[in-house]
């Protein structure tokens, strides 16, 4: 009994530690995608813990002088409510990032599904799914979130849905690629020679092979997703005022940065650039660390 116990714990363990070290091995190879894990889990803190450990109330007014420039009180000065800006800028992390990943995981789980049985099954379902995405990619993307958000609302949910609708076709078009390619691969044919079922083969053997090059599309679109709920919250169709938003904050700061408050529009600016820039640089690792071929 003892024996067969340590037997299953030793089994438990060991694709925990191989996954770790594989971790630990593209790190080590490319330390750029080390420090784009790092900057991805500061962003990742500061959405879960940021309300707590900013020093002010971010929808609080008079915390201080109005357009005051960055100080010892207020590191990246208050705006023209006497707000402090760092404490916005820090709190927006939470609903640009929730955005961001809802929009990104609703895109990639109803695109992949639809690619993954358009490119397996062929027929009619290749033929609605490819019609589908066509409709959606004939139009300027931005310009048909701009107007889902107008005609649905513009809350958070239906900025979510329109930002997620215009994801979807990257997903679409690539799954069905990857997965037209390996349906007719040896060892698909050994899977369904084996029994499995039609589902099993196409989600348990072929699925897996085709994430790498998603990943990576994963990392890029959640950037792009950002972008996107600031670009609406700046033209006035995103999320709405006194809530903390990047883009919100650039919008009533462009009114100030004549007159020489620029910091209302540089730290929120560049806490968008940042986290674009890390999403952008994170899709390589996460290729590495899913790709099947890279772990043998």
């Amino acid at each position: 009994m003892t024996s067969l116990t340590t037997t299953v714990s030793n089994t438990e363990i060991a694709p925990r530690s191989s996954l770790w070290r594989h971790l630990r091995h593209v790190v080590s190879e490319n330390p750029v995608t080390g420090v784009a894990f790092l900057l991805f889990a500061m962003f990742v803190v500061l959405a879960v813990f940021g309300p707590y450990l900013v020093p002010f109330d971010p929808l609080q007014t008079d915390t201080g002088p109005a357009l005051q420039s960055p100080s010892a009180a207020h590191w990246f000065g208050t705006d023209h409510l006497g707000r402090d800006v760092f404490s916005r800028v820090v709190v927006a992390t939470r609903l640009d990032l929730l955005i961001s990943v809802s929009a990104v995981a609703i895109s990639f789980v109803l695109g992949s599904v639809m690619g993954c049985f358009a490119g397996y099954f062929g027929g009619w379902t290749d033929r609605i799914t490819g019609r589908l995405v066509d409709t959606i990619m004939a139009f300027p993307l931005f310009v048909l979130a701009m107007g889902i958000v107008a005609a649905a609302g513009n809350t958070v949910e239906n900025i979510v849905y329109a930002t997620a609708i215009i994801n979807l076709p990257f997903y679409a078009r690539m799954a069905r690629a990857e997965v037209s390619i390996r349906r007719n691969a040896g060892y698909v044919q050994a899977a369904r020679l084996a029994g499995n079922s039609e589902l099993r083969v196409l989600f348990g053997h072929i699925f897996p092979n085709t994430l790498p090059p998603m990943m990576v599309q994963i990392s890029l679109n959640m950037g792009w997703a950002i972008l996107n709920a600031a670009g609406l919250s700046f033209i006035g169709l995103g999320v709405q005022p006194p809530a903390p938003e990047w883009g919100i904050m650039v919008a009533e700061g462009a009114n100030f940065i004549i007159s020489g408050e620029w910091w209302l529009v540089i730290f929120p600016g560049l806490a968008l650039m940042l986290a674009v820039f890390t999403f952008n640089l994170i899709g390589d690792g996460l290729r590495d660390l899913v790709d099947p071929q890279r772990r043998t």
